[in-house]
């Protein structure tokens, strides 16, 4: 075993490690990033993380463990987070990295990937069977309102998540839209500039009142390797709180749906309704929700990933470019969904 990974375990707990399995989680040099499950003598079992990046540090850790601690007092699982001896997180040195440590209990529920048994995830399958326990546990986070950071959570809009970031990854998006569409056909440059027009007047609308909206504090990473299930099938909660933080509802919402434009709109709507039982949605969500459909969603980078699929197709282009203007003008229901 690895002699200075059960040095670094010690500083949390006098427990002594029998067996320890490394997972490399690194996302490129500038994204260190290490986990290590372990067992112990007296039959527990802990994940050691260690990072190095822009995003984790101590504080933010203390707020991922506050957030899995109000989860849990909704009544969903989640792993606890565990702080050293001192009542915090150190950093320490390893292979040539300066890594904040933490310590997550290891998990007791297993997520919907493992349960699929290696097959490709099918997305709306996964939606339409757990949408109204998400659904229901996020609003629930909403309506308490959370308030205990200003760290915004990854799906920031109009601010950035980490230093290293330029701009929000919306915005980000959007110039990569705006950069492949420039390498179109001239016959297609009026409406792309037409479409560049529309997207970045309704984003300056948007900012002021956009601003304005209710927040809380989320776990914001709803994806089928997060969602925990128990040994029948059902929704028991989530874990990975490393991208959460302070986000407006409705930003997540719309972020966390995802398809063809026709099919996201009606699991929005879903989405929406279902959250109606549990949130209350203020009359300046009501008329923001259109103005950030608009924003997130017309020119996010899966659009410009199918725009790029039709390749040399002019036709199918056009017809692309048909909707993606469409649904940057259309007077699309969500209200009454929120109602």
């Amino acid at each position: 075993m690895d002699a200075e990974i059960i040095r670094i375990f010690g500083l949390f707990f006098d427990d002594v490690p029998k067996e320890v399995r490394s997972i490399d989680t690194s996302h490129g040099e500038e994204d260190f990033r290490a986990a290590f499950i372990i067992e112990t003598d007296e039959g527990n079992k802990y994940v050691l993380k260690l990072a190095d990046n822009d995003f984790t540090f101590p504080e933010k850790i203390a707020v991922w463990k506050r957030t899995v601690e109000e989860y849990r007092k909704l009544g969903y699982y989640c792993p606890t987070i565990f702080t050293d001896r001192t009542g915090g997180f150190p950093y320490v040195a390893y292979q040539g990295h300066r890594c904040v440590a933490y310590v997550e209990e290891f998990a007791s529920y297993r997520p919907v990937s493992d349960r699929l048994s290696g097959e490709e995830c099918d997305e709306e399958a996964l939606y339409e069977t757990y949408k109204g326990d998400i659904w229901r546990m996020t609003a629930r986070v909403a309506a308490q309102h959370f308030d205990y950071t200003d760290d915004p959570s990854a799906y920031c809009l109009f601010e950035t998540f980490c230093p290293s970031d330029e701009t929000d990854e919306v915005l980000d998006n959007a110039l990569e839209w705006k950069k492949y569409a420039g390498t179109l056909p001239e016959r297609f440059r009026d409406q792309t500039e037409r479409i560049w027009t529309l997207w970045t007047e309704n984003r300056a609308a948007l900012e002021p009142l956009y601003r304005t909206l209710p927040t809380s504090v989320f776990q914001a990473d709803l994806n089928p390797t997060n969602i925990l299930l128990n040994e029948n099938g059902q929704f028991v909660g989530v874990y990975d709180f490393n991208l959460c933080g302070k986000d407006v509802f409705l930003n997540y919402l719309m972020r966390e749906n995802y398809a063809g434009f026709e099919r996201e709109i009606d699991m929005i709507r879903d989405a929406l309704k279902i959250s109606t039982a549990y949130y209350r949605f203020s009359e300046a969500e009501k008329d923001a929700a259109l103005m950030l459909y608009r924003c997130l969603k017309p020119l996010w980078y899966s659009r410009t990933e199918d725009l790029k699929a039709i390749g040399d197709d002019e036709k199918a282009v056009g017809e692309f470019l048909d909707k993606t203007e469409f649904y940057l003008t259309a007077e699309i229901d969500f209200r009454s969904a929120m109602e």
